[in-house]
C-alpha cells in the first residue's frame, strides 16, 4: 500500500507540573527536509528525535515541534531552594551560638529573604524517567502522522487505479480506427494518382509503397508498451510504500508512448483519444508527486 507524503500527527503527555505537546506535519519533497522546534529542556535529545523521524518518514518536508505548557499552580508558585534554606539556617545557628546573639523570632521570614532562596527556577536536568515519557510521546505523534499518510495513500491509490483503467479503456478504443485509417490512406493515395494526377501507375509497386508507408504509421508496438507500463504501474503501487519515485518514472514512460501514438495517429478520432489519455496521465503525474 502506498503512502502520501502529506500528513499530520499530534500527541501529548501529562507530567505533575507540566504538559508535553508534540506536533509533526509533512508535505511532499524529493528528499527528507526536516525542521525542528524543541523546548530547551529537551534540546539535548534533538539528534535522537531527528533519527526517529527520518527512520520512519523517509521523505517529505517535515515540520516538528515539541513544547511545554506549565500547569497553572506550578507556574504561579515560586519554588523555594531547600538546600540553600538549610545552609543559611545552619549558618545562622552557628553565628548565634558563637557570638551569643539570640536567634531572631521571625527567623523563617529572614531565611526566605536570603539571596537566591526564592528563584524562578533554572532549567532542571532531564531525568531518564521523564525522557522515556517524552520519547514515547514523540513516537506516538509520528505514528499518528503515518496513519494519516496511509489514509491519504489509500485515496491516492483509488485515484490512480481509476485513471489507469481510463487510459486502458481509451487504448482499446483505438483499434477500430487503425483499420479504417489504413483504408483511408490507400484511398487518398490512389485517388490522387488517378483523379488528380491522371497518370498510369504500377499497382504492385503501389502496394509495396503503401505497405512501407503504413508500417511507419503502425502503432502496435506503442500500444503494447503502453499496456505493459499500465500493468507495471499497478504492480509497483501494490509492492509497498516508498515507490513514489519509481511511479513517477513509469508515468514518464507512459507519456512517451502516448505522445508517439499521437504523432503516428494521422486520424482525427485517434487524436481525440490521445488527448483524453494525456489528460488522464497529467492527473496521475500531478498526484504521484505526493507519493512517498
Amino acid at each position: 500500500m502506498i503512502q502520501s507524503m502529506t500528513g499530520y500527527g499530534k500527541a501529548t503527555a501529562e507530567l505533575p507540573d507540566k504538559k508535553i505537546n508534540v506536533e509533526i506535519k509533512s508535505l511532499n519533497s524529493k528528499a527528507m527536509d526536516l525542521s525542528t522546534r524543541i523546548a530547551p529542556a529537551y534540546r539535548e535529545k534533538e539528534i535522537e528525535i531527528r533519527n526517529e523521524i527520518s527512520k520512519v518518514l523517509e521523505r517529505g518536508k517535515v515540520d516538528f515541534s515539541l513544547w511545554i505548557e506549565k500547569k497553572e499552580a506550578a507556574e504561579n508558585a515560586t519554588p523555594i531552594n531547600q538546600v540553600l534554606v538549610e545552609g543559611y539556617y545552619k549558618q545562622i545557628l552557628a553565628i548565634s551560638q558563637n557570638l551569643g546573639i539570640p536567634v531572631p523570632a521571625d527567623w523563617f521570614q529572614t531565611l526566605l529573604r536570603m539571596p537566591d532562596v526564592m528563584t524562578k527556577t533554572e532549567i532542571q536536568e532531564l531525568t531518564e524517567e521523564e525522557w522515556k515519557m517524552v520519547h514515547a510521546t514523540v513516537l506516538d505523534a509520528i505514528s499518528h502522522l503515518v496513519d494519516f499518510r496511509k489514509q491519504e495513500g489509500a485515496a491516492l491509490e483509488k485515484k490512480f487505479r481509476e485513471k489507469i483503467a481510463n487510459i486502458s479503456s481509451l487504448l482499446e478504443k483505438i483499434a477500430p480506427y487503425e483499420k479504417e485509417r489504413v483504408e483511408k490512406v490507400k484511398e487518398r493515395i490512389t485517388d490522387a494518382l488517378e483523379k488528380t494526377l491522371s497518370v498510369d501507375y504500377d499497382k504492385n509497386r503501389l502496394e509495396q509503397e503503401l505497405i512501407y508507408y503504413i508500417e511507419k504509421l503502425d502503432v502496435n508496438e506503442e500500444k503494447q508498451r503502453l499496456s505493459n507500463h499500465l500493468k507495471y504501474f499497478i504492480s509497483t503501487m501494490e509492492s509497498g510504500n516508498g515507490q513514489g519515485k519509481k511511479l513517477g518514472f513509469i508515468a514518464q514512460e507512459m507519456g512517451r508512448e502516448i505522445n508517439t501514438l499521437g504523432s503516428k495517429s494521422n486520424h482525427a478520432e485517434m487524436q481525440k483519444i490521445v488527448v483524453q489519455m494525456k489528460d488522464e496521465l497529467e492527473q496521475i503525474k500531478e498526484q504521484v508527486l505526493n507519493v512517498m
